[in-house]
């Protein structure tokens, strides 16, 4: 198998040629969500990037084992349970089911393992007594902490020196050694769930569940650990500490992709300045959300703003618009299998990169350059709509498997599922949303003249016909009712 395939590795801050441990074979580990509150579309730009760098693995012909975690139990997740006075396990369990509404909604294909922090404790437990016997870890009045200067290399993956290293604030603090230590365990609190351990009863630290659980699905050492850019430190700093620690390879590439930001800061519940994908999917549909989240290069910051998302929507239907048309002349049908499954299940091996134009080929290869390959992709559709417009069939058709194809490997074939039947009330949104912006231009008129009661009316009118109007500060927002 001869493939090019370069990614940029955080740990060497090189692009590296990616050669991975078993020949034929890629194990991927994603750190997956904490699952305190819904998915905003900073989770889900990281979902897309890693859904895209899988599916071009498997176009490529890897056998590829994707193992994408759940964080169910932390302190965010019994906060929220406190204020609103219900069980944690339900705040965690109606939040995992909206995450994974939305990347079947956004069109990621299921990794072969979801493993969750609760159902592997005994996990964890084993590695923390390893780490205790190893002496890079020690008990202190029910907790458990790893000792920062028991390793000669934390804090390599940041590119930090230990004295300029701010203390953990994961725990209590409490009989730590180092107030840079961080937990492994924590001692139970009065009211919060636990699990009983050699150390007391209590429940695992954050950066402990993700080194546990990639050793049991991927092995003692794998091919690619990744997750986002806020993630290096300290999460994935810790997590190389005690995997080293206990005397595990761990990952040999480290690939983390750039935030999506809001005035200029990250997009974070905790900064309240999160985007729903609720919100997002009332402006665009399903595909057009995928494509303005992938369509930058994934170690680049995304910083929101509304002119983007309609760009990337229009540029999404100029492709869709050109896959219909020669559709309907017979060029192409939704049966067709371009290359590169949309759901990624099926392992197409080298022949599906063998049908991509070399240029998409060399873009994805270097570093997963989704704006080159999409560059190709748009040379590709107006090569199409040439043929098209010259009543050229046989030009129209060969142009239409070619751009097929290369979206399939981006997950955004308009033509196969789930797009394909989304988008057939696709046309119909677009009237919709055509005229609702009509009647609440006209009501924002009937506003600015404060003639209230024709406003009023206007907004009665739509709610009679399943339209809900919110306002908000960048201006009114539609949803149909549910």
């Amino acid at each position: 198998m001869q493939v090019n395939l370069r990614l940029h590795d955080t740990a060497t801050r090189t692009v590296r040629e990616f050669r991975p441990l078993v020949p034929g074979r890629v194990s991927i580990y994603l750190c997956g969500a904490t699952v305190q509150a819904p998915p905003h579309i900073g989770h889900l730009r990281s979902a897309i990037i890693f859904d895209i760098l899988v599916r071009w693995l498997r176009a490529s012909g890897y056998d590829v084992t994707f193992c994408r975690n759940v964080t169910d139990i932390d302190d965010k997740i019994l906060q929220v349970a406190e204020r609103e006075g219900v069980p944690w396990w339900e705040v965690a369990e109606r939040n995992l089911r909206a995450f994974t509404h939305a990347y079947e909604a956004l069109g990621c294909a299921p990794p072969e393992v979801e493993p969750r922090a609760t159902g592997h404790v005994p996990e964890m437990i084993a590695m923390i007594r390893r780490l205790v016997e190893r002496e890079h870890a020690y008990p202190a009045e029910g907790d458990v902490y790893f000792d920062v200067h028991s390793d000669p290399e934390y804090g390599e993956l940041s590119g930090q020196r230990l004295d300029q290293i701010r203390p953990a604030d994961d725990s209590s603090d409490a009989g730590k050694r180092d107030p840079r230590d961080f937990a492994l365990w924590k001692a139970a609190r009065p009211g919060e769930p636990f699990w009983e351990t050699p150390w007391g009863p209590g429940r695992p630290g954050w950066h402990l569940e993700c080194s546990a659980m990639a050793r049991k699905y991927l092995g003692d050492s794998f091919d690619i650990h990744g997750g986002g850019l806020d993630l290096v430190f300290p999460h994935h700093e810790n997590e190389i500490a005690q995997s080293h620690s206990a005397g595990y390879e761990f990952a040999h590439y480290w690939v983390h992709n750039g935030l999506v930001g809001v005035s200029g800061e990250k997009m974070s519940k905790s900064l309240g300045n999160s985007l729903s994908i609720g919100q997002m999917l009332t402006q665009v549909r399903p595909a057009e959300l995928r494509y303005y989240l992938g369509q930058a290069h994934y170690r680049s910051a995304l910083e929101f703003s509304p002119d983007a998302l309609a760009e990337a929507a229009a540029a999404y239907r100029r492709i869709e618009g050109f896959l219909i048309r020669a559709a309907e002349l017979g060029a192409t049908s939704a049966e067709d299998s371009p290359a590169g499954q949309q759901d990624g299940s099926q392992h197409t091996g080298l022949s599906a990169r063998d049908t991509l134009p070399q240029a998409f080929v060399a873009a994805l290869d270097d570093d997963l350059a989704v704006p080159q390959a999409l560059a190709v992709v748009h040379a590709e559709l107006r090569n199409g709509n040439n043929a098209l417009a010259a009543g050229d069939r046989e030009g129209t058709a060969r142009a239409a498997a070619r751009v097929r194809a290369m979206l399939a490997v981006l997950g955004l074939d308009p033509l196969s599922e789930p797009w394909a039947a989304a988008d057939r009330d696709g046309d119909l949104h677009g009237v919709v949303d055509a005229l609702v912006r009509v009647a609440l231009s006209q009501r924002e008129a009937a506003r600015a003249r404060k003639d209230f009661q024709a406003a009023d009316a206007i907004r009665d009118d739509l709610r009679a016909a399943g339209v809900l109007i919110e306002d908000t500060p960048t201006g009114p927002r539609w949803e149909l009712k549910r």
